[in-house]
């Protein structure tokens, strides 16, 4: 599989899941032995992990909209730099509700096996974002101590 078949797998396969919530044709881009590790969870999480996830974050944010600013692709990685844009309606992962437009930075590593099967999803969130954006005044400057 060439380094675009791979970029172009992931892409489709971020679309799915997180814009669309078709979340049984992305499994289907992924390993049986899928694994997924993220910054906000302790362990790993297969593919029913992954997507119990998915279902929540869509839930939360039914304006969710999964940006990829960029994507390399090398050896068998690909990684991708992401903007999640949506407003959180519902309490998610200790995060309350609110009326603002969030935009949250993401860094991604995919690991694909020789025929192009998701095996691995690792991501990064920036949560001190997250936290700005839900308890700073809009337009108030960051303070740093």
């Amino acid at each position: 599989m060439s380094p675009e078949e791979r970029k172009r797998r992931v892409q489709n396969h971020v679309d799915l899941s997180w814009n669309k919530g078709r979340l049984a044709l992305a499994e289907r881009l992924q390993s049986r032995y899928f694994t997924y590790k993220g910054s906000l969870f302790g362990q790993p999480m297969d593919s029913a992990g992954f997507a119990r996830v998915v279902r929540q974050v869509r839930d939360a944010m039914p304006t969710l909209e999964v940006l990829i600013d960029e994507c390399l692709s090398e050896g068998d990685k690909v990684v991708t730099a992401s903007t999640l844009i949506g407003t959180l309606e519902k309490p998610l992962f200790g995060f309350q509700p609110s009326d603002r437009v969030l935009a949250v930075a993401a860094m991604s590593i995919w690991t694909l096996t020789p025929t192009g099967d998701i095996l691995e999803l690792n991501t990064l969130l920036d949560l001190g974002s997250v936290h700005r954006q839900l308890t700073v005044a809009p337009g108030a400057p960051v303070v740093l101590d």
